[in-house]
């Protein structure tokens, strides 16, 4: 007897979330089938890949890496190459210089940088803060006035700053934001649902629900990705409706697999090919388990997870 196949598709449907302005916009969300199933609906945002560059300029010491920027010197050269890097969807900032634990870049400076290479991109551009909540309420608001019309994403607003961010960011500015929270389908709702109290939507928002290399705790990430969408799409919840992002790069190219020499384990192989797997690996998982977009950093990967989300649509 031959197969009868029954497509799944839900009468709910992810919101659409768009940034970037003009021809050079991107939307990300609206599909109403579960995470990449293509063959049972046409996805008509499908997930996209974005390009990370720090403020301090690209891992120069992972030869790719170093090989695709060379030349480029300033912040905003490598913004504008990060730009050319094929299959790269958006380019994504990591104002990691702003740290209060790190280099502690006054707020005034993180923002002139941000405003800069808003300016010399040529892509939807994301805008990662530090990590400091306290640090990024200020910072976020600050740039979201600076960049005013850009249309980008500032990530991340979290339990602890959302306030000043959904307020200054989106609601005076016209911004976009991420709502970050750590892994856990009840603390992805209950922030999105008090952003939305404070008269954000959801398409100004998407979701960071936590990330972590494969292999290292990943399962959780997974399973909560997975039943986000699960409630979004088979129970229509609205709070849960939102596309969701992923930050990779740093979380896969941070493990030991990718930092060790080949000296100390050679039966590894290349370090610069083991940080390039790990962080495709990760990537084509998040994505199978519900990411709308990933960000990632090395050449290799952007194109070769651009190439693997293209065969499948």
């Amino acid at each position: 007897m031959a197969f009868k196949r029954n497509p799944q598709v839900f009468p709910a449907r992810i919101a659409e979330t768009t940034i970037g302005t003009g021809d050079n916009a991107l939307t990300l969300g609206g599909e109403s089938v579960f995470p990449l199933y293509s063959f049972d609906a046409p996805i008509g945002n499908p997930p996209v890949v974005g390009v990370e560059f720090s403020d301090k300029g690209p891992r120069r010491d992972v030869a790719g890496i170093a090989a695709f920027y060379e030349g480029a010197d300033s912040l905003t050269d490598i913004a504008r190459r990060a730009c050319e890097m094929p299959g790269a969807s958006f380019v994504c900032l990591n104002l990691e210089s702003a740290d209060p634990n790190g280099d502690d870049m006054p707020v005034e400076d993180a923002v002139k940088l941000a405003a800069e290479v808003a300016e010399a991109v040529t892509k939807p551009l994301v805008i990662q803060g530090t990590g400091n909540a306290d640090k990024d309420g200020n910072l976020l608001g600050k740039v979201a006035e600076a960049l005013q019309g850009k249309n980008v994403l500032l990530l991340s607003a979290t339990e602890d700053n959302y306030k000043g961010i959904a307020v200054g960011a989106v609601l005076a500015y016209q911004q976009k934001i991420g709502a970050e929270s750590a892994v856990d389908i009840n603390l992805a709702k209950q922030l999105n649902v008090i952003i939305a109290q404070m008269g954000v939507t959801n398409d100004n928002v998407v979701m960071n629900v936590g990330q972590a290399a494969a292999g290292y705790g990943f399962e959780y990430v997974a399973s909560a990705m997975e039943r986000i969408k699960g409630a979004a799409l088979s129970q229509n919840d609205d709070s849960l409706q939102i596309p969701i992002i992923t930050p990779v790069s740093e979380e896969a190219w941070s493990i030991k697999e990718s930092i060790v020499s080949e000296a100390d384990f050679p039966e590894w192989g290349p370090a610069e090919q083991r940080g390039v797997d790990m962080e495709i690996t990760t990537a084509v998982a998040c994505l199978a388990s519900g990411s709308n977009a990933v960000i990632l950093r090395h050449p290799d990967s952007v194109k070769t997870v651009s190439d693997f989300i293209g065969s499948l649509m």
